[in-house]
């Protein structure tokens, strides 16, 4: 019997039922029924004290964890189970269910459950105090490239997007010659540096600036400066190598062509459809400048083409095939019907009646020492770089993509009419180039609507993406759920 409300029970070392045990014994008492977790609303984490900020989601095993570090008398007891209660979202309650055991009266366990009740308070971590605050930086890197055009950092944005390589960055800016990235520490700053020189040839150099020092303590406090500079040759741009360099890429020619950058810089011979690569402390102890920029570029129209065919000739891509062409300039036609004769790379891709872009070299004006120096017979008349597809402009209202950009702070004396101008050329080489695509994520545009009654072109077939290399992006629409 027991021996507080005589009931029959079976013999037991405390010889009391367990209602009786749980009258006169609390096993969780010294174990907070109601607790306090913090909440941070712009990073979307939870404080784990003394100072990290870790992600979780709702009902999550990270978020179970931290609740259950928050109760301090939880050592005393053996815990058997735990699980959420559900709540609202938006009550800032969360709710857990603990189960626990605890031995009680000569040797007696004693199992009870009890729910813990945690509010949730919203509390700004340091690192969002230091993004709000805007003028908060220990470390910047200057991201700089000498060009008449913004096509390289249209690019490398697209980049950094798809590594999330900016997501330190307590604020962007945009300059006239670059970007500038502000962050909270040094390492965050160098670990851009370090992915800038795996996507694109640069250099850079650092600097410190001394802002205050305690003599009591010995403690300093630097900024840092990381000044990035990007080879000054971007795509489709002519080069003229320095004789040496040339020699050293396997007796290359030196008029080139640059047809991709990664982290070296991809270069073409026209004449003979040699490759070469040049590594950016080559580039840097012997640099070569562009002697012609897609600006530069002038609009030719194909007349004939003869291809040729040579054993030691490879191409290695179905693009490139050597062929010898006659061309007249478009603006010309019908006035003065002057041709001119070249060698091209492009004999694939081109045909009789096609336009195409090519420096005129005769007609220009290059400062060039290495230029100079190269013998006559070596310098043609016209380098053709890249075809051209008509009229942009079709193309463009065509368009079902779109891509993400930077949140960045922009000049108040930006060219916006050049800026617009850069980013639908770099548009266009991203339709024409599957190859120059290929690292950046292209969404489909939600918006966009096919006109039905749109006359189609003639026999034009301008360059586009399809469906299987787009990405589906998140779109809200606020017109669907109005009823």
């Amino acid at each position: 019997l027991c021996c507080q409300c005589g009931t029959l029970i079976d013999a037991n070392p405390a010889n009391m039922c367990v209602g009786c045990i749980r009258a006169h014994v609390d096993i969780t008492e010294g174990i907070p029924k109601q607790s306090t977790v913090y909440f941070c609303r712009f990073c979307q984490r939870y404080l784990q004290p003394p100072s990290t900020w870790i992600q979780c989601s709702l009902e999550s095993r990270e978020l179970l964890a931290l609740c259950l570090k928050r109760l301090k008398g939880l050592t005393k007891v053996h815990l058997v189970d735990a699980g959420f209660i559900w709540t609202e979202p938006h009550s800032k309650r969360i709710k857990v269910k603990l189960t626990v055991q605890k031995e009680v009266l000569n040797s007696t366990i004693l199992q009870q459950q009890f729910t813990v009740e945690y509010v949730v308070h919203h509390q700004m971590c340091d690192e969002c105090q230091r993004r709000e605050a805007k003028d908060y930086w220990k470390a910047v890197c200057q991201v700089r490239q000498k060009t008449t055009h913004k096509k390289t950092f249209f690019y490398l944005e697209q980049l950094l997007i798809k590594h999330q390589a900016h997501s330190n960055a307590v604020k962007i800016s945009d300059e006239a010659n670059g970007l500038d990235f502000f962050f909270a520490s040094k390492d965050d700053s160098r670990k851009l540096v370090d992915f800038l020189q795996s996507v694109v040839p640069c250099r850079y150099k650092t600097s410190q600036h001394l802002m205050s020092h305690d003599c009591h303590s010995n403690i300093y406090n630097y900024k840092y400066t990381f000044s990035v500079e990007i080879v000054p040759v971007c795509k489709d741009d002519v080069v003229c190598l320095p004789l040496k360099v040339a020699h050293s890429l396997g007796n290359i020619g030196q008029l080139l062509i640059c047809t991709q950058i990664t982290n070296t810089i991809h270069l073409i011979d026209p004449t003979t459809l040699q490759t070469a690569s040049v590594q950016p402390d080559i580039f840097w102890k012997q640099p070569f400048h562009t002697i012609c920029t897609q600006k530069q570029l002038i609009e030719y129209m194909v007349l004939e083409i003869e291809f040729i065919e040579h054993k030691n000739v490879k191409s290695s891509s179905e693009k490139l095939k050597l062929a010898d062409v006659w061309v007249v300039k478009s603006r010309d036609l019908g006035i003065n019907d002057k041709q001119f004769h070249c060698r091209t790379h492009l004999g694939n891709i081109i045909s009789p009646g096609d336009t195409i872009l090519g420096f005129d070299i005769n007609g220009s004006n290059i400062n060039n020492d290495d230029f100079y120096k190269l013998p006559a017979r070596k310098v043609p008349d016209v380098i053709l770089v890249k075809k051209h597809y008509g009229d942009k402009r079709k193309g463009r209202r065509k368009r079902n993509w779109k891509l993400k950009s930077l949140k960045k702070e922009t000049n108040a004396n930006t060219d916006w009419e050049t800026n617009d101008m850069d980013y639908d050329n770099f548009l266009d080489d991203l339709e024409e180039d599957a190859a120059y695509r290929q690292n950046v994520n292209i969404y489909r545009d939600p918006k966009f609507k096919e006109n039905m009654n749109s006359v189609p072109d003639s026999g034009e077939q301008l360059p586009s993406i399809g469906l299987e290399e787009m990405l589906e992006d998140l779109y809200i629409d606020d017109d669907e759920d109005n009823d």
